[in-house]
């Protein structure tokens, strides 16, 4: 992806683009990716960099909802169990096959979960990816070494998918670019532009890096800006009623040994009802999620203390070794954009994680709701209303079939694994330049030479972009995160030509940034 030659196309003047994406997030990526397989024209903004909201900040899980299931929204799990089954085939390098496990205390929980488990098997079909099963006490401590013992009679086993949902995000933006369509990270949309009639004809959109102003021409607006949708949608109209209501959630990340073991912990009851993951992520363990109503949707939210309490708590109670907030090596939150519930009703677990197509009068089309795991579903459903918008025949959906940037079947171990086909173009530039090949930290494998290949390859625009979604490593090492910095800071400047003053803003931001997920 070169933006330099995406910001081209968009000064092209009379150019009219089938569909314009606002966001680029999940649900944005989505609807680009399905778009672009019906062969339309797409140009896609995004005001920070992609996937710097929710989309980058969820539980790592590729899942159909074992909650969901407990609630009866059959179709919603039918539906994600069928997707997580075509990302894990679509994107290996970036997914895995995780196996779980529910610790069993009680007759009542093995009847219950095992049954439910069995049911969840079933309706994935010939895309389950292992068979559940009910394993003695002993078995179970084997696989969670540091499970609390007392009491336990066994534990379920049962599968879900596991990804990098930030680069997950990339490689679909890069397969979209590839595809012809116009990717644009830190373009920050200003008005809607409307025809006589006042039906959306475009946006107008400024560069956040260059101030340079441009207007695009659209037959179609999509809206797909998760917990930000609230402000397209006031945009169009102001003064319509609020449609979001944003949810947080936040996730520690500790020393796997806090876990033991390759299985991931699934707790499918806590104090409030919810459930609690602690998932083995990039050699950590991610324990998550609380859910905590929030006034504003932020791009750069904020965990509680009262959360962090939470997640210590409920951890304690299962595990051997108490974690501490000393213990925690980086904390972050994420906003879910659910649906704004109706009078009367605030328990947001009980709100539908289904997605809702929305067309407004002047025709601004607008995705709310959803999950990581439906994306693809999400975006196809809302390039259907394409058609009735400008009436022009629109081919059928053929993204399900499409395999991501960075396709291998055979990825690489460890990090590598992460970049897919790419990785062998990084390690040849190791190979070109021994200097690149050095570790950016002492206690982890990231190299100088994928700040090189961030930078030329994919769009990564600051230093944030880099250590938060290129690397992940402000989600597992805020600290660490915060060493890696000003050598990061100097190889981009480096690779873009820019000067020192440019550098010192980069720091300065970035260690800003990087405290909020420390815990102090």
């Amino acid at each position: 992806m070169d933006r330099i030659e995406n910001l081209r196309q968009v000064r092209k003047k009379g150019k009219v683009w089938d569909i314009a994406v606002i966001g680029g997030g999940a649900s944005g990526l989505g609807v680009a990716l399905d778009a672009l397989s019906r062969g339309l024209s797409v140009v896609l903004v995004e005001k920070a960099d992609f996937a710097k909201g929710t989309s980058s900040r969820s539980t790592k899980l590729v899942h159909g909802g074992v909650r969901y299931l407990a609630q009866g929204d059959i179709s919603l799990v039918f539906e994600a169990l069928k997707e997580r089954g075509r990302l894990l085939q679509n994107a290996p390098h970036l997914t895995y096959n995780q196996p779980f496990i529910i610790p069993i205390y009680t007759l009542f929980d093995r009847l219950q979960y095992s049954i439910g488990l069995k049911i969840y098997d079933w309706m994935a079909g010939r895309l389950r990816l292992g068979k559940s099963r009910f394993i003695s006490k002993k078995e179970t401590i084997q696989r969670l070494p540091q499970i609390k013992q007392e009491g336990l009679s066994g534990g379920v086993v049962y599968h879900d998918g596991q990804f990098d949902d930030a680069r997950l995000a990339l490689s679909v933006a890069m397969t979209c670019d590839e595809m012809g369509a116009c990717m644009l990270n830190y373009m920050r949309v200003t008005d809607l532009l409307k025809d006589k009639k006042g039906q959306i004809n475009g946006l107008k959109v400024r560069d956040e890096l260059s101030k340079e102003k441009h207007e695009i021409d659209a037959k179609m607006v999509v809206n797909a800006t998760g917990v930000f949708a609230d402000k397209i949608l006031q945009m169009d109209q102001p003064g319509v009623p609020k449609s979001i209501q944003p949810s947080q959630g936040i996730h520690l990340v500790l020393d796997q040994s806090f876990l033991g073991g390759k299985d991931a912990l699934m707790i499918p009851k806590t104090s409030d009802g919810r459930v609690l993951f602690a998932v083995p992520w990039l050699d950590k363990l991610v324990v998550g999620t609380t859910d905590t109503l929030r006034e504003k949707a932020k791009l750069e939210p904020e965990a509680l203390s009262k959360e962090v309490d939470f997640i210590l708590e409920t951890a304690e109670a299962y595990l051997t070794k108490a974690p501490t907030r000393q213990d925690v090596k980086s904390v972050f939150a994420g906003l879910r954009p659910l649906a704004a519930p109706k009078e009367g009703s605030t328990k947001t677990k009980e709100i539908s994680r289904s997605h809702k197509v929305i067309v407004s009068q002047s025709k601004l089309v607008s995705i709310t709701g959803g999950k990581w795991t439906t994306f693809r579903k999400m975006g196809e459903d809302t390039v259907e209303e394409f058609s009735k918008i400008t009436n022009q025949s629109l081919p059928a959906s053929t993204s399900a079939q499409i395999r991501y940037h960075g396709f291998t079947d055979n990825p690489e171990k460890g990090h590598w694994k992460g970049y897919g086909a790419d990785a062998s173009f990084i390690q040849k530039l190791m190979r070109d330049n021994p200097e690149l090949g050095k570790p950016l930290h002492p206690d982890y494998p990231y190299t100088q030479a994928e700040v090189i290949w961030s930078t030329r390859h994919e769009m990564a625009m600051k230093v944030e972009d880099i250590l938060s979604r290129r690397m992940r490593i402000l989600m597992l090492d805020a600290r660490a995160a915060m060493d890696m910095a000003p050598k990061v800071a100097q190889l981009m400047a480096e690779e873009m030509e820019k000067d020192e003053k440019w550098m010192a803003q980069e720091l300065e931001d970035f260690e800003k940034l990087a405290n909020k997920y420390i815990l102090k």
